[in-house]
């Protein structure tokens, strides 16, 4: 009976193993991106993810597959970033401000107002500077596969409107533990307050902070008109978001696969430009009528700010070191 049941296994065995045979070629390979925001079609971190998803899965008919991991699933974006640098994390839609923790010529990408518009800032990145910037990265065991944008990010708050920077004065304003971002808070009077993205809206509702920084859409697509009553459009800062995949990942997938993985970044840059483009008046009065007050750019006295913020390139350019800072500042000039 032993010996029947033996032979009656090793059959389904044999068959199990053609039945594979049969319906693939090849075990697919499966890669997992990461992200601290919400899912929603709409934050420009995720819908970086899914773009990228989708392009890949479409290029290699589903030989490949990606698994987007919203809202911290993965970690916070620095534990996102040292596991794709030992391998333990394929990839990660990163905020260049904690790529420059580790990195230090990302920072000059951060200083306060160093772009004018959103236009500027993609020439720069796409071009020779931004090439430059992620060759640079490569070192710390990270492959940038595209600049996708999170935009300028704004100044949300709940006492008062900003206009002016006296009336930054003295507030809790959740921040990035970066240098440069702590460094033009520092300039303009703020109390900066680092704190992880994930504790943000509790922090806001309890008042343990008076405001925090982040582009429209984020604050859009993440609650913020339940915590929040005014959005300033200060355009304190531009946030590129480094599409990065660990350099061992990338390494590990034939040539034509990492060229398809390049190409997929580059339409998810391209899907969330536009969609910032396109969406962002329409996001400012889906917000008025949540009961938000929109402060405009043409409201805000845009050169009282650069002034306050002046110290800051010179005290970054030499904690950056390099010529990064001046470089960056030239190419906005021709720009």
């Amino acid at each position: 009976m032993k010996r029947f049941i033996a032979a009656v296994l090793a059959s389904a065995m044999v068959l199990s193993l053609v039945g594979c045979g049969e319906t693939s070629s090849a075990p697919k390979t499966v890669l997992s991106i990461g992200y601290t925001t919400a899912s929603n079609p709409n934050d420009p971190y995720s819908l970086t993810a899914q773009k990228f998803k989708e392009v890949v899965e479409e290029k290699t008919q589903g030989r490949i597959t990606v698994n987007d991991y919203p809202s911290s699933q993965l970690g916070s974006e620095p534990e996102m970033w040292e596991g794709m640098q030992i391998g333990t994390c394929d990839m990660a839609v990163m905020t260049n401000a904690y790529v420059s923790t580790y990195v230090l010529a990302n920072g000059a990408l951060d200083l306060p107002f160093i772009f004018s518009n959103s236009k500027q800032a993609r020439k720069i990145l796409d071009g020779d500077y931004g090439q430059k910037l992620a060759k640079n990265v490569e070192s710390a065991g990270v492959t940038v596969l595209g600049w996708s944008e999170g935009g300028f990010r704004q100044l949300a708050t709940g006492k008062r409107s900003i206009k002016e920077p006296s009336d930054l004065a003295g507030m809790k304003i959740r921040c990035m533990e970066t240098k440069t971002y702590l460094a033009a808070y520092a300039a303009l009077g703020v109390n900066a307050t680092p704190m992880a993205w994930s504790e943000v809206l509790t922090a806001l509702q309890q008042g343990t902070i008076d405001g925090c920084d982040a582009p429209l859409s984020v604050l859009y697509t993440n609650g913020f008109p339940d915590v929040s009553k005014y959005i300033n459009n200060v355009n304190l800062f531009y946030s590129p978001l480094p599409i990065c995949i660990s350099s061992r990942v990338l390494e590990s997938f034939s040539k034509e696969d990492q060229q398809i993985i390049r190409e997929a970044a580059q339409e998810a840059v391209a899907t969330v430009r536009k969609n910032n483009d396109d969406s962002a008046e329409t996001m400012e009065k889906d917000l008025i009528s949540k009961g938000m007050t929109v402060v405009p750019t043409d409201e805000v006295d845009s050169k009282a700010f650069q002034e306050a913020a002046k110290p800051v390139y010179q005290k970054m350019e030499s904690y950056i070191g390099g010529t990064w800072v001046s470089d960056l500042e030239k190419e906005v000039e021709s720009k």
